[in-house]
């Protein structure tokens, strides 16, 4: 297994088991994720591409994980998720670029682009 989908099982393994001891937090979590995620003047890969960005920007494994492999599960196109990165990388500077290149590493993971 590699290292992103270990980081996404991992993460989809965990998120209940700490929503057991913090259950309203959790569910208002869940929540928030819906609502922002439904589907209004923009898509969910819209959606999608502005939350990888974000994750780039800020530097989260755990984000870039999810988010990539929602991404792939929505259809991304390579040159979606490249343009997506490049406005990462204007964002935040040097190190986006070092999670630009996780990222795509994590889309080649979860699509077997292994080139």
């Amino acid at each position: 297994m590699s290292k992103f989908t270990e980081i996404n099982q991992n993460l989809l393994q965990t998120m209940p088991e700490l929503a057991q001891f913090i259950p309203e937090v959790m569910m208002h979590f869940s929540n928030l994720i819906a609502a922002a995620s439904t589907e209004g003047v923009l898509d969910k890969k819209t959606k999608e591409l502005i939350a990888i960005g974000i994750a780039v920007a800020n530097r989260c494994d755990g984000c870039v994980a999810f988010h990539t492999k929602t991404l792939v599960d929505l259809g991304v196109t390579q040159q979606e998720l490249a343009e997506t990165l490049a406005v990462a990388i204007f964002m935040g500077g040097g190190p986006s670029v070092m999670y630009a290149t996780q990222t795509w590493n994590a889309y080649k993971e979860f699509t077997n682009h292994c080139e």
